[in-house]
This record gives C-alpha cells, structure tokens and sequence, in this order.
C-alpha cells in the first residue's frame, strides 16, 4: 500500500463518517503506523498498552476503535494471505458511567445567551444557536441547512450508517428565520457559511462559542455545540416523554445512546436531593 492514510480516508468517506469522526480516526491509524509500522497481533497489544499510559479510557476507546475500523478496512481490501493478522481486533476499556452529566448548558444560560444575541442583533448567531437547541442537528449537519430546508420545514439527511434522517424546523423557528433571510436577500443556498462563502467548520463554531462564553459569563465547558444537541434532548423530553421519538428524531440507531439524555447533572441531582430529603 503506497498511502495507507489516503486509500483509509477514502474508505471512511464510503462509509458516510462525519468529518470529526474521520479525522480522529486517521489520526490514530497514522499514529499507529508512525510507531509500528505494520499490523501484527504484538503491534496491536503493544498500541493498546501505550495507550492506556498516556491517555483517558474514552479517548483510548476512541483510538481502538479506529483501529479495529482499520483492520476491518484491511480485511475487506487485501487479499486473505497478505493480512496474517487480519481478524485481530482490540478490546475496548470498560468505563464506569457517570451517574451525572455536567457538560450541557443550563436552560438559564441557553436563554441568557438568546437574549444577549437578539439585543446585540447578532443574527447569525443567535439562529444558529437557536437551531442546534430547536432541532438536535450534529455540526456536520448543521452546516448543510439550506434556505431551502427551512421553507420546506425539514431536510433530509443520510446520517450515521448511511440511513436517511429527517431534521424538522419547528413552525415559530421557521417562521423567524425566513423573515430574517429575507431582510439578508438570501434566497438560497447554504445558511451558516463564513466571510470566504464556505460552510462553517466545527472549528470556527467552536471558536465562536467560546468567545460567546467568555463575553456573556456563561461556562466555557458548556458552550459547545453537542451541548445545545443535549439541551434539545433534555428540553424534548421535558415536554414529551417519549425516547424513542427522541432516538429517531437525533439520528440514534439504539436507545442505550439516547438514555444519557435522561440523566440530570451534579446541580440537578443535588437541588433533587435537598428538596426530597427533608428527614
């Protein structure tokens, strides 16, 4: 294989991986091949070793899998005799999960935000944040909405597994951004696009939010888009208590992904405690 990395990517775009998880993938396939060389069941035990002396178990998780997702690209690529070690597969590190979640933004700071945004008429902004709460959508989605989608009031995504999602744009959130979208004269084509036309990157979003936290006093740890994708979750089934609903309006292909949702944060379980407990 002349460019292992390259033929792997392209691999990986076949598969309809997002772009995030593409590059953590790569990344750890290249950092493989850097310190080994090639795949034999000693390089793969050695990997996952060095690992786990450097790193926290999801980020070791996140590794492994790449490279099992590398063996199974190697499997399915190469002929059986030139892969001796072509089933070999490393073991994920069992974690113990959080009974707690403490990375999502508050529904209080979710609406101190709204409101910085709208007084400071940063519109683009303010209705990118309120798309990521209104809708769940990932980055990697987010950056395809289209005029188009929101005066149909859906768009139709193939996500994860190469399955098709449809994202909704709830009526008010619809209703004000055409208006917006009117006053901007754009008719059509891509909405959340920076200075250069192109889409926004999950960097610049990223960047972005951070400035926001700093500037209105809101935690930084929080001001993510994955954040927003969870305070939809939360807020959903707040109102509507139905997960799985939930699973197929996120793009969810099991419901143990979705349940997480479900899960209130330190503060949450803390003012929960203090209120009940009153023996």
């Amino acid at each position: 294989m002349e460019n292992p990395k390259e033929d792997f990517k392209e691999y990986l775009l076949q598969q309809g991986f997002s772009d995030n998880t593409l590059l953590s993938y790569l990344s750890a396939v290249y950092q493989f091949l850097q310190l080994y060389g090639q795949v034999t069941s000693e390089n793969l035990i050695s990997y996952r070793t060095f690992l786990l002396e450097r790193f926290r178990p999801s980020t070791v998780n996140t590794r492994i899998c790449a490279i099992n997702r590398y063996l199974d690209y190697l499997e399915k690529t190469k002929p059986r005799g030139n892969c001796q070690q072509e089933t070999a597969r490393l073991k994920v590190v069992k974690c113990q999960p959080k009974t707690f979640v403490d990375t999502v933004i508050s529904r209080k700071d979710y609406n101190k935000l709204k409101k910085k945004l709208e007084a400071e008429e940063n519109w683009f902004w303010y209705f990118l944040v309120r798309v990521m709460a209104c809708t769940g959508v990932r980055v990697s989605e987010l950056v395809q909405i289209k005029v188009e989608h929101i005066r149909d009031s859906y768009m139709d995504i193939c996500s994860k597994g190469s399955k098709t999602r449809r994202i909704y744009f709830p009526h008010n959130l619809q209703q004000e951004m055409l208006a917006w979208l009117g006053q901007e004269n754009h008719q059509s084509g891509l909405i959340f696009i920076n200075k250069s036309g192109r889409s926004l990157t999950s960097r610049e979003i990223n960047r972005k939010l951070k400035v926001f936290a700093r500037r209105y006093h809101i935690p930084g740890e929080v001001m993510t888009p994955h954040s927003f994708r969870h305070r939809f979750a939360q807020n959903f089934l707040a109102q509507y208590n139905d997960i799985t609903l939930l699973a197929d309006l996120l793009g969810h292909s099991s419901l143990k992904t979705t349940r997480i949702y479900l899960t209130k944060s330190s503060d949450e379980q803390w003012k929960a405690v203090d209120r009940i407990v009153t023996w």
